[in-house]
């Protein structure tokens, strides 16, 4: 099989094809739209305790302490604001994703991002969850109703995925507020400034700025330290149980015995080829490298014997 053959270089094929999204990007952004679309459809008058799909999946002050309702760390990242209210909470953070996320994915690789972005966005329902209780946000009573204290939307994980295009692609130019050209490091510094003064209470009271924070941190150490959250995971699965068989990258000199087939170095490429896809190139280990040059030394040496 050629490199050319492989799933990840093959040209869409002619005709209508009806299929999901090509990118994890792509995904993120269908899941919010849908379940916005859902909440607007079966929500004709928001209210704050009416029960509907936005209160249901939005994080609480109380989501910390009561452990039965910590999927609402993730849930409440893939809700926003009911299009009765408005419809520029999720058009800001879906515009940010789709023009900056597909650079950071392919940055990071496809798997890993989605990694990175659930990771930033349990992070900041998380900080945000016990900064309330730390403050005493509790329940407020009007009316003899309780209103609780609920957060939802995708700015923490977005502007995490901001500030990490900002590092790897700093000389970038974008256009901030759609109209001036400017570098994205200069971007990535006032998101961190305005964030910073908006949480000593210098902005809109209404913005959860601590979960904005959280996605900048995280980011902003995930990039410093060089992590790799696929690492993790993988060290927490049970791969390590399967035996592997050994591989060795073939060099002039040794036995033919000693060295891998065709076979196998084909597989190997393939592997490491669909790593590359899943996690970005940054998460290949020094070997990988090698069997990718020694197949590349390989493949040009063939293409010279057909001549």
């Amino acid at each position: 099989m050629g490199f050319y053959d492989r799933d990840y270089y093959r040209d869409d094929q002619p005709g209508f094809q009806l299929r999901g999204p090509r990118t994890m990007v792509g995904w993120i952004i269908l899941v919010n739209v849908v379940v916005f679309i859902a909440d607007g459809l079966f929500t004709p008058t928001p209210s704050p305790n009416a029960t509907t799909i936005c209160n249901i999946l939005a994080c609480k002050s109380y989501t910390l302490v009561r452990p039965w309702l910590w999927w609402q760390f993730v849930t409440y990242g893939f809700t926003h604001t009911p299009f009765q209210i408005s419809v520029m909470h999720i058009l800001s953070n879906m515009l940010g994703l789709f023009f900056l996320g597909p650079a950071v994915e392919q940055r990071y690789g496809s798997r890993e991002f989605l990694r990175l972005y659930l990771a930033m966005i349990v992070l900041g329902g998380v900080a945000w969850s016990a900064l309330c209780m730390i403050q005493g946000d509790r329940a407020v009573t009007i009316n003899g109703e309780t209103f609780y204290p609920m957060m939802v939307g995708a700015s923490g994980a977005v502007t995490g995925v901001v500030l990490l295009f900002a590092f790897n692609f700093p000389r970038q130019m974008l256009l901030l507020f759609f109209v001036i050209p400017v570098p994205a490091w200069l971007v990535g510094a006032l998101l961190v400034a305005t964030n910073l003064f908006g949480q000593a209470g210098y902005g809109d009271q209404h913005i959860a700025y601590s979960v904005h924070l959280s996605g900048l941190a995280f980011a902003g150490a995930y990039y410093y330290f060089g992590w790799n959250l696929g690492r993790v995971t993988g060290r927490l699965s049970f791969d390590w149980l399967k035996r592997r068989p050994k591989f060795r990258v073939h060099s002039p000199g040794r036995d033919e015995d000693d060295g891998p087939t065709d076979d196998r170095l084909a597989r190997e490429v393939d592997r490491i080829l669909q790593k590359i896809h899943d996690q970005g190139e940054a998460s290949l280990s020094k070997q990988e490298r090698r069997t990718l040059e020694a197949a590349s030394r390989q493949y040009q040496k063939q293409r010279r014997d057909d001549r």
